[in-house]
């Protein structure tokens, strides 16, 4: 019983998880690229807009970057979330849901840059 229970907690723990927003205001351009109809493109035009004006004060603000419309930032919403500040972006991520989501992203794009030298090689 007690072998269910917590298999029952760590089940629900890791449901939480993949819920959990990805922050306008320090996410890095791999996590952003995680997010549902944002490519390297628009992930760097986020980049851009919060270096040029601090960061994002509400998720609307979205509507400002270029790129981005009322359609997909209505989609977005749940998905993103604002705080902080864009000077935390420098800042090593705190908790471990944020290490782990920066981990994932840097690991996503290491293989991709290698699959790309690969075939990059196999051209030549």
């Amino acid at each position: 019983m007690k072998r269910m229970l917590l298999v029952f907690i760590a089940l629900l723990s890791l449901s939480f998880s993949a819920f959990a927003a990805v922050n306008l205001n320090t996410a890095t351009q791999a996590e952003l690229e995680t997010l549902e109809g944002v490519g390297p493109v628009k992930a760097q035009a986020i980049l851009d807009y919060r270096k040029k004006n601090g960061g994002f004060k509400s998720i609307d603000d979205l509507n400002k970057v270029p790129g981005f419309g009322d359609k997909t930032v209505a989609s977005l919403k749940g998905k993103v979330a604002v705080s902080g500040s864009a000077a935390a972006t420098a800042a090593a991520p705190t908790d471990s849901m944020a290490k782990a989501r920066a981990a994932k992203a840097e690991k996503a794009a290491a293989e991709k840059a290698a699959a790309s030298k690969a075939a990059a090689d196999k051209k030549k």
